[in-house]
């Protein structure tokens, strides 16, 4: 298998894709927001298979359906970014750029399912953006209105999509087909967010007021709100939606919850006394942000971004079995399946 290099145009990302080949194991994406880069990891041992040259600041990830592409958002530092990088997965092309212009501080972004095209929350323009991944265009700008919108989950049919605003603290409801917002109440520093696998409900993690809000998916009334203590900045399911995860940056663990019962079931510390911790938003701490769960095996991956490294959580004995390392400030994660 041979080193993939190649240099691209626009802002000069690069790719060095250390393991780009036609079939791959189950691999995990990492992106380093302070080394602009993102890394593949194989499963089986965390060890470095790629790397990607991203734009400034890659803040999240959303891999396509078939497997073949990631995109990237680049959220940028002492200038907005207004950029997303295209990750070729398999066949080790260049790392392309698309570039948004006006639309800046791209954050959220999820595929949608016909696999062409990327949903994208920019929030210094208060939009989400439907680009299309192959030409490079936006397709459509939606109005969200100011307060910060976020992170954006889409409903099962992908017709639907649910916002964030972090200053807000409020989630809405935008209809992808008609364009319209419904926006609600949820909790001060409302910001991770999550729909059930069966687009039952709505799950979202109000940092500031170490809550979670679970919201009908049609009006997002709020149908329970419960106790999250230690800054919950994200929330993901289970592949088959009996179990919630949350990420506590400030607490440091991983929370599980019971989705249906909603009864807390465990709580995974993920700070080590012996790791040293960079200065992050919280102060020298870990800060677990971006977490996901391997629908193929009882593990669960969280990015501590403090501590440049990957908790792997055994999902069974809930309790950190290794610790992966990463490039400089790890935060957004996702799979490359099989």
């Amino acid at each position: 298998m041979s080193a993939v290099r190649a240099v691209a145009l626009g802002i000069g990302i690069t790719l060095a894709c250390l393991g780009a080949r036609a079939t791959h194991a189950a691999e995990l994406l990492v992106g380093n927001k302070s080394a602009d880069t993102v890394w593949r990891l194989s499963l089986r041992d965390g060890r470095r298979t790629g790397e990607y040259r991203t734009g400034e600041a890659p803040h999240e990830i959303a891999v396509a359906p078939d497997g073949r592409t990631a995109v990237v958002t680049n959220y940028g530092g002492s200038q907005s970014g207004n950029t997303l990088s295209v990750l070729d997965l398999v066949g080790g092309k260049p790392t392309r750029t698309i570039d948004l212009g006006q639309h800046s501080a791209t954050h959220g972004i999820r595929f949608l399912p016909d696999g062409r095209r990327v949903l994208v929350t920019t929030e210094a323009t208060a939009s989400l953006v439907v680009v299309d991944v192959a030409s490079g265009e936006v397709e459509r700008t939606l109005d969200v209105g100011a307060g910060t919108g976020h992170m954006v989950a889409l409903s099962p049919d992908g017709q639907v999509a649910y916002l964030t605003k972090i200053q807000a603290g409020t989630v809405s409801r935008i209809d992808l087909v008609s364009g319209a917002r419904v926006e609600r109440a949820a909790g001060k520093g409302a910001e991770g967010v999550a729909v059930r696998p069966d687009g039952a409900e709505v799950w979202v993690t109000n940092r500031e007021d170490g809550t979670l809000t679970v919201h009908d998916p049609r009006t997002l009334a709020i149908r329970r709100r419960m106790s999250s203590k230690g800054f919950p900045i994200r929330v993901t399911f289970a592949a088959d939606g009996t179990l919630a995860f949350v990420a506590h940056a400030r607490a440091a663990t991983l929370a599980v919850f019971n989705a249906r019962t909603k009864v807390p079931l465990a709580t995974v510390p993920l700070s080590r006394e012996d790791m040293t911790y960079q200065p992050t938003m919280l102060g020298r701490a870990a800060l677990p942000i971006g977490v996901v769960v391997a629908p193929d095996r009882p593990r669960a991956y969280l990015a501590i971004s403090g501590g440049d490294r990957i908790a792997v959580v055994d999902t069974q004995r809930w309790q950190v079995i290794d610790y992966w390392v990463t490039g400089r400030e790890p935060d957004a994660l996702a799979f490359i399946p099989d």
